[in-house]
């Protein structure tokens, strides 16, 4: 049987990626500090004869090291997310992503696994000279996220080449379905979205809303993650995206609801949109969740956002004021 490491085992992405590895008869250690994961996102396969769960931060070596040693795979999605945060305490993010991914690493590199999967941020891009992107299009981070996710795939790439680690890296695009994040900082268009929905507010729509994200389902990312453990690739990086890019203004009008404008953001893209056509020659995944119904899928689980907080223009205003302060020149 194969057994996985999963880190951000109860975040939004890591509790598919556990259910989706038990229903492919993997035996399953997942951890998370719980920071952001939630025990909830778990609830429904925490006594699963093949899965364990362990409350711990990456960060801790210690505890790390006291983990069973026979793990085939190591699945590294633990990691901090958010703009505004990552510029207003760049050191934390610099120890979560960064150390912490050395941490999970040298893990890895002391069990001799079959192959470590890291999970990437397709933010390493910033504002792109050509869409669709692809993996060979220039790195240029704007924020601190971007840029400590990105060093974390470097050191990823590196433990390859200099340790013989097999890896993939998985550069995620815009991630979403059920179980993603509610509560916390001002972020995911989704999260804000659902919960003004729930509450009868307007939507508040950045710029005119016309930019385009690639958003791709939740469990078309647990596929990729599965696809790539179970190929003969390795060291390599993977765009993982929906295939197309849609328009917040589409978002909206699928949604339903009133509008509210509030001001474009610096060093954020007009469009998000991979090129997949390396996953799919080489991993032959494909993403099978049409935007739509993906969208529909969210709206019927629309009771995990009853606790999500409600952002209006002002509370925006207040909680972005970092962003344009160190990204407006």
């Amino acid at each position: 049987m194969m057994t996985a490491l999963v880190t951000g085992a109860a975040g939004f992405i890591g509790s598919h990626l556990v259910e989706g590895l038990l229903k492919k008869k993997y035996r399953v250690v997942g951890i998370d500090n719980l920071k952001n994961g939630q025990i909830k996102n778990i609830d429904n396969f925490i006594d699963d004869k093949n899965f364990t769960f362990h409350e711990l931060d990456i960060r801790n070596k210690q505890l790390l090291n006291n983990l069973e040693n026979d793990f085939t795979h190591i699945f590294h999605l633990a990691g901090m997310a958010d703009i505004v945060p990552s510029i207003e305490n760049p050191s934390e993010y610099y120890e979560v992503n960064v150390s912490g991914t050395f941490n999970i690493l040298e893990l890895a590199r002391k069990n001799s696994i079959k192959k470590f999967l890291y999970a990437a941020s397709s933010s390493c891009y910033g504002i792109p000279d050509e869409y669709p992107t692809n993996e060979s299009a220039e790195i240029r981070p704007q924020y601190p996220y971007a840029l400590t996710k990105f060093l974390g795939e470097q050191l990823v790439m590196h433990w390859a080449s200099c340790y013989g680690l097999p890896n993939v890296s998985l550069r995620l695009f815009n991630v979403y379905g059920p179980k993603s994040r509610t509560t916390g900082t001002y972020g995911a268009v989704f999260g804000v979205f659902l919960a003004q929905k729930l509450k009868k507010q307007p939507f508040t729509i950045v710029g005119d809303g016309n930019q385009t994200r690639d958003f791709t389902f939740v469990t078309d990312v647990a596929n990729a993650f599965i696809a790539a453990a179970e190929s003969d690739v390795k060291n390599e990086i993977f765009n993982v995206g929906s295939g197309s890019h849609y328009s917040i203004n589409h978002l909206v009008d699928i949604l339903g609801g009133n509008k509210s404008y509030i001001p474009k953001r610096p060093g954020e893209p007009d469009c998000t949109f991979a090129d997949i056509k390396k996953i799919n020659n080489l991993l032959n995944w494909h993403p099978t969740v049409k935007f739509e119904s993906g969208v529909q899928a969210m709206i019927e689980n629309i009771e995990m956002w009853d606790d999500a907080p409600l952002w209006d223009k002002d509370k925006i205003e207040k909680a972005t004021k970092t962003w344009f302060e160190y990204l407006g020149n």
